[in-house]
């Protein structure tokens, strides 16, 4: 299936309230990543004009969330509760979210999303495995539609990766290029992922760098890159034996951005790809520490309709 996206949203957390963004009622005791995903979906909705989710029955729209970090600090106050005043005083609002997978649940009701609801939590690249999940679950048939993205809340004090957290979220609209035109849309451009492993202890050895390159080869020609032709790299990584062996088997142009604790930050390099729109392809490189790996590769070009704006 030939997807595009068309509609891209972002939320920061710094000055949110979800008051302003949501509304006044029924979000107050959501925790805040709940919040931030759907404000972001909010955004992408807006972004992408007003049929262009509604235009699919709602057995034909799907939604993949990828997280790292949304349920920690949530996680921690229940146990401060449970081993302090007893399980009876937990909220009941805030005690189902003990489940990672019911943060994205609120995006899925309440927009009426019943091909699919998945949760993605692989180190790093979570937000990416939900764009390539969900896109395999529309080539399926599962469904027509997919909103798409991440979200992450601060991590508690004293918790490993805390100086390094991320709280925000991140939403796309991606839908069948034929869709687009047929109904006078207009397209960012098209996205595709591929994910490998790359075994920290291999990383960390002497070929490290050629296996990392090797397989970076392999996945951007998968996704249809020609050796030659003009690409913008942008690699999200930290400095574990994996991410280094990904830097060194980069071009010297590569840009190279520190990673986060969480998976959002790539998925925010995506999003300002696209918003971009440049006259080349641009690929966001992601690795963890654990050896999770990803590589999704922006392709400008829309769907036959009015190219995207910059917003």
């Amino acid at each position: 299936m030939d997807l595009v996206v068309t509609g891209v949203g972002d939320v920061d957390a710094d000055g949110f309230d979800f008051r302003d963004e949501l509304g006044r009622r029924g979000y107050k005791y959501l925790p805040s990543a709940s919040q931030y995903v759907l404000a972001a979906a909010k955004r992408a909705l807006a972004d992408a004009g007003e049929d262009a989710l509604t235009a699919a029955d709602p057995e034909r729209r799907g939604a993949a969330v990828g997280t790292n970090s949304a349920a920690t600090a949530l996680h921690h106050a229940m146990d401060r509760t449970v081993t302090g005043a007893g399980a009876g005083d937990l909220s009941p609002a805030l005690a189902p979210y003990f489940s990672i997978n019911l943060f994205g649940s609120r995006l899925a009701t309440e927009h009426d999303l019943k091909g699919f609801n998945l949760t993605l939590t692989s180190p790093r690249i979570a937000g990416l495995e939900a764009l390539q999940t969900g896109a395999r679950a529309l080539a399926a048939g599962r469904a027509s539609r997919l909103l798409a993205g991440a979200t992450e809340e601060a991590l508690p004090e004293g918790e490993p990766g805390a100086d390094t957290s991320e709280a925000g979220a991140v939403a796309l609209l991606l839908e069948p290029a034929a869709a687009v035109a047929e109904r006078g849309g207009r397209a960012y451009g098209r996205i595709g992922v591929r994910t490998f492993f790359l075994p920290p202890a291999l990383a960390a050895s002497d070929g490290g760098a050629g296996q990392a390159a090797e397989a970076l080869r392999d996945a951007l020609a998968a996704l249809g890159h020609r050796p030659g032709t003009p690409l913008t790299v942008t690699a999200v990584l930290d400095g574990s034996p994996v991410g280094e062996a990904v830097a060194h088997a980069l071009d010297e142009g590569a840009e190279r951005i520190p990673a986060g604790a969480g998976c959002l930050a790539p998925m925010a390099r995506i999003a300002a790809a696209l918003r971009t729109r440049p006259d080349h392809a641009h690929a966001v490189v992601t690795a963890a520490a654990e050896g999770n790996t990803a590589v999704c590769l922006v392709t400008p070009g829309g769907s036959g309709g009015a190219e995207a704006s910059s917003r």
